[in-house]
């Protein structure tokens, strides 16, 4: 065979393979790749003091929150301290509370003491922003509380005002799925409120306060969201719980913090946190579809009835704990503590 046409088929066949191994690169770069999930572990100590009752007091309530088990965080080695009998219950949504009931009213504070090492896991949905390009996982369960989440809260309604409130802002954005009005309504709430917690009024979560007021903590923040998303018929719920300070260690927690997820059928549940946007605007993008590890969900709803039920009206949300003397709210103190466990 002429030796040049065989040197010519060899410089084909290797430019041919270069080729081939070059797209196969360039493939493998441009597909997305789902980011590693961060987690963080860590023991958490709840501590409630219950005190004397007043004079003449018959029975006394008391429910504790006590962290739940779900897909985004494990709880383990829960260890309970408590003077007198008690049970776990589990309310509506999910929720899961120590509770005891007294007969005879104590004649000196109860100490009741929850200790449980948690893992929590950051929370992503990434088709929220369109950096997936795949559809969320079928394994996430069905949700039989949805028709709640598209129904009015106390200090949520959704009446006429609030309801072209929030079609202003879709039709504004010229929003037409659900993604997208789910989209400018947490793009709306982030550049119009403040994160202010001076005066009177904020930390309800009273929408007709964060409309009014353009300023307040989470529960404010996120009544806006939830309203809107329900408002334009957008399946919406409120979860709360505590924050951790993003730097690892141990040290008490001061407040609580709460958040959001609205539902399409083409995304499935997506975490919302718009006070940690408006707080943090270089993750303003990041927390439209995510909820980072450094935090601990007790229960989910708003207008909670505990389990057993409570004899007065129902709690606006369930974070520290809530006692009853005949049926009346009586003032609990609490610490709540972390400590990071380090990995070995």
């Amino acid at each position: 065979m002429n030796t040049s046409l065989l040197n010519r088929s060899a410089v084909w066949a290797g430019l041919l393979g270069a080729c081939g191994l070059l797209a196969s690169f360039s493939a493998s770069e441009h597909k997305p790749v789902a980011p590693a999930k961060r987690s963080r572990t860590f023991v958490l100590t709840s501590t409630a003091t219950v005190p004397v009752a007043p004079t003449g007091t018959k029975a006394v309530d008391f429910w504790l929150p006590v962290p739940h088990p779900d897909a985004n965080q494990e709880v383990r080695d829960l260890k309970i301290e408590s003077p007198v009998p008690y049970k776990i219950e589990k309310g509506t949504y999910g929720n899961q509370m120590l509770h005891f009931r007294l007969a005879a009213a104590p004649t000196a504070p109860l100490v009741v003491k929850l200790t449980a090492t948690i893992t929590r896991r950051e929370h992503l949905n990434l088709s929220a922003n369109g950096t997936s390009p795949t559809k969320p996982s079928k394994k996430e369960k069905a949700d039989p509380n949805m028709a709640r989440w598209l129904a009015p809260d106390r200090l949520v309604p959704l009446d006429a005002k609030i309801k072209q409130q929030a079609q202003e802002v879709v039709t504004k954005a010229n929003a037409k799925t659900d993604l997208d009005k789910a989209r400018a309504i947490y793009e709306h709430v982030v550049s119009t409120v403040t994160y202010d917690k001076t005066g009177q009024g904020w930390g309800r979560g009273d929408i007709y306060y964060a409309c009014d007021a353009r300023r307040g903590n989470c529960t404010d923040f996120h009544a806006i969201v939830i309203g809107y998303c329900r408002s334009v018929g957008i399946p919406a719920r409120f979860s709360i719980g505590l924050p951790l300070p993003t730097e690892r260690g141990k040290g008490e927690i001061k407040g609580y913090h709460c958040w959001a997820e609205f539902y399409t059928t083409e995304t499935g549940w997506v975490p919302v946190d718009a006070s940690e946007a408006a707080k943090n605007p270089d993750k303003r993008n990041y927390f439209f579809g995510a909820h980072d590890e450094n935090r601990v969900e007790f229960t989910r709803g708003r207008d909670l009835e505990l389990a057993p039920k409570q004899t007065a009206a129902p709690l606006n949300y369930f974070v520290y704990p809530y006692a009853e003397a005949d049926g009346k709210p009586l003032e609990v103190t609490r610490t709540y503590e972390f400590a990071d466990v380090t990995k070995k």
